[in-house]
């Protein structure tokens, strides 16, 4: 006896032969030839057989002539005169392969396609290509090529052609997805164009937008396209040196121009707008490895940062933020520069982090305060250990009279052996020496 189990699958299989009769006495009920003779001997002069692996079999007279005029496939088997069986057995779609038949008798494919789906006409395409019916499969493609795919239809449609090797005659449908290998050139004007035109936006929804559209399209590593256009570390950084040009400029104006003038304030939106512009690009160029030299470069805006100081932190705070941006990196790995690189950014614009930090916070709702404590933490102690007793000594002054406003690094400072660090104290006076539990002493929260 079958097991309950069997009993279900037999139930299954039964229930799935049957209802695929159904749609093929469906399919043969729309036979074109059903009720008239235009191809031939009425009802067919060939004996077709189509059988599927679980037991589907199907059994209609078709035309020599249609058949062997419009399918390779078939004017082989019915070369000899005297051929009039063909079957095909372990058919894997059985109702597919007589749709596919019924095609070789249509006169007009693409309106006869117009009504299917993408996945049908993919299904249809496979045999016809098998059955190497020609004119089947350049109505296939030309309806592929214009209907528009849903994102699982786009997968199908790019394993299908592949497997099917069809080569150029599938070229246009594939363009839609892929392009012929561009110059470097080439792709480096489109990106300049379309990060150029980002940068430039005046509408900020539109262009928060576009710029995630932008970031989406170069971190996505799932695309299929061997051909994929991306942008070159020479436009990044045509592009960064344009906002850091941008910022002196506006910063230059902004430290001559009179505060009662009405003009001011969209002087600064400039100011921030820029500075986010280049936050963009930078984090673009961490994502694809490319930020290494801007390190450098950003350290070396000794004029920018003066400038930088001079101005209301309510306007430039968003500068400070690409400083953040390189620390997290740097702390994460992501960053390997010299510890000349790495020392010099920070005494340019340490100072000016910690002077920003507070309207950072509250001005940032993105901002992951955390992240960027802990990565000035990691930057600092990637540097030699003189002159992170040198940074956090004086971190360790500005926190004790800023408190929440400056950022809170002690992680940094548990970490380092300061049992004896050497610090002056008055012109004149002989260097003393603090220990780890004498500087807490300081300050409550400090632990020892």
């Amino acid at each position: 006896m079958m097991t309950e189990e069997q009993q279900r699958e037999s139930r299954e299989m039964e229930d799935k032969r049957r209802k695929s009769q159904e749609r093929v006495s469906r399919i043969l009920g729309e036979f074109p030839f059903v009720q008239t003779d235009d191809w031939g001997a009425l009802g067919g002069d060939v004996k077709l057989t189509v059988s599927s692996r679980d037991g589907v079999k199907v059994v209609m007279n078709v035309h020599r002539r249609v058949l062997a005029a419009r399918s390779g496939f078939f004017a082989e088997k019915l070369r000899h005169g005297d051929a009039h069986t063909v079957e095909i057995c372990d058919c894997d779609n059985v109702e597919v392969y007589l749709e596919t038949v019924m095609l070789l008798y249509c006169e007009d494919l693409r309106r006869r396609l117009a009504r299917e789906e993408v996945g049908k006409v993919l299904d249809l395409l496979k045999v016809s290509a098998a059955i190497k019916f020609d004119a089947g499969i350049a109505s296939c493609l030309d309806f592929l090529e214009a209907s528009p795919w849903s994102e699982d239809e786009e997968k199908k449609v790019v394993s299908i052609l592949g497997e099917l090797q069809l080569n150029d005659s599938a070229a246009e449908v594939l363009e839609r997805i892929s392009a012929e290998p561009s110059t470097s050139a080439t792709a480096d004007g489109i990106f300049l164009q379309l990060m150029s035109g980002v940068l430039q936006a005046k509408d900020d929804k539109a262009r928060r937008e576009m710029k995630a559209l932008i970031s989406g399209l170069l971190k996505d590593e799932t695309s299929h396209s061997s051909n994929k256009i991306d942008v070159s570390r020479e436009i990044l950084y045509s592009l960064c040196h344009r906002c850091i040009s941008s910022l002196y400029i506006c910063l230059t104006e902004a430290d001559g121009m009179d505060e009662s003038r009405c003009d001011r304030g969209a002087l600064m939106a400039e100011i921030g707008r820029e500075a986010d512009n280049l936050q963009w690009i930078v984090d673009i160029m961490i994502n694809k490895k490319m930020v290494d030299d801007f390190v450098e470069l950003w350290a070396d805006q000794k004029e920018l940062a003066a400038l930088h100081s001079k101005t209301p932190s309510v306007y430039r705070y968003e500068i400070s933020k690409v400083t953040a941006q390189l620390c997290i990196a740097i702390g994460r790995g992501q960053i390997l520069v010299s510890r000349e690189a790495r020392f010099s950014l920070l005494c340019t614009w340490l100072e000016a982090l910690y002077e920003d930090f507070g309207w950072m916070k509250r001005a940032s709702r993105s901002l992951d305060r955390k992240l960027v404590e802990d990565g000035l933490s990691q930057t600092i102690l990637t540097l030699p250990l003189a002159q992170q007793q040198m940074i956090l000594l004086k971190w360790f002054d500005r926190f004790l009279s800023r408190g929440d406003d400056c950022p809170n690094i002690q992680r940094a400072f548990e970490h380092v052996e300061l049992y004896e660090i050497q610090k002056p104290v008055l012109s004149g006076d002989p260097p003393i020496f603090a220990t780890v539990a004498s500087l807490a002493m300081y300050d409550d929260t400090m632990p020892i």
